[in-house]
């Protein structure tokens, strides 16, 4: 995994600490969203811890460049600052977790191993205002273009959705539906084909303003 952090002593610690565990491996450090981005594409990684707050290239913008690369790393922003605006926007630009400095280091390591699984990971304080901000989110026009974007989905993959936008995982979604775990990723990874979308975070967000995260389906 690569480490993004703007002050050295920090992205060290986190190296030395997720070096402590026997199946990650930190391949490179990066001190800005820039550099960020180039280790991404000059490494390969399962995941990117990315701060937030970075001068020369700050992490939400890192984030979107390195979900647009060629077989992307998932990012993990993980900043001291959980304002809205923050979570909102690393959400949207593609990122998998969002965790805070404070974390636990067994819930960070949690977080990497769910996010490199293709899961996400979030801050339970982040959960709770994503809930309430998607609820209210009821403009016609949202709802429009999200219902527009799901509109090539399948029956089948529309069930999926509504499961993961209900914060289901994989498991879960399969006992419920009676299908294999395996035809559930494949489900998963269509609809994110399909949609345009970088991961289950968006997937849930776009199910969420079409109307259906508490749907019928």
């Amino acid at each position: 995994m690569i480490v993004a952090d703007d002050e050295r002593i920090v992205r060290e610690a986190l190296a030395a600490i997720i070096g402590t565990c026997a199946d990650m491996e930190v391949v490179a450090q990066a001190g800005d969203g820039v550099e960020a981005a180039a280790a991404a594409r000059a490494f390969r990684a399962d995941v990117v811890l990315m701060d937030v707050r970075m001068p020369g290239g700050d992490g939400i913008a890192a984030t979107a460049r390195v979900r647009e690369q060629a077989q992307a790393p998932e990012v993990i922003v993980l900043t001291a600052f959980d304002a809205d605006d923050y979570v909102f926007a690393a959400l949207e630009a593609g990122a998998a977790g969002f965790l805070l400095k404070d974390t636990e280091p067994q819930q960070l390591f949690r977080a990497i191993r769910e996010v490199a699984a293709g899961r996400s990971m979030l801050a339970p304080s982040v959960t709770r205002r994503l809930i309430e901000h998607t609820r209210g989110r009821t403009a016609p026009a949202g709802q429009a273009s999200a219902l527009e974007r799901l509109g090539t989905l399948t029956a089948r993959e529309r069930e999926v959705l509504v499961r993961v936008a209900r914060g289901m995982g994989n498991e879960a979604i399969a006992a419920e539906l009676f299908l294999a775990e395996a035809t559930v990723k494949s489900h998963v990874s269509r609809i994110l084909a399909k949609t345009g979308l970088t991961n289950r975070v968006q997937a849930a967000l776009a199910a969420r303003d079409a109307g259906w995260g508490d749907g019928p389906y």
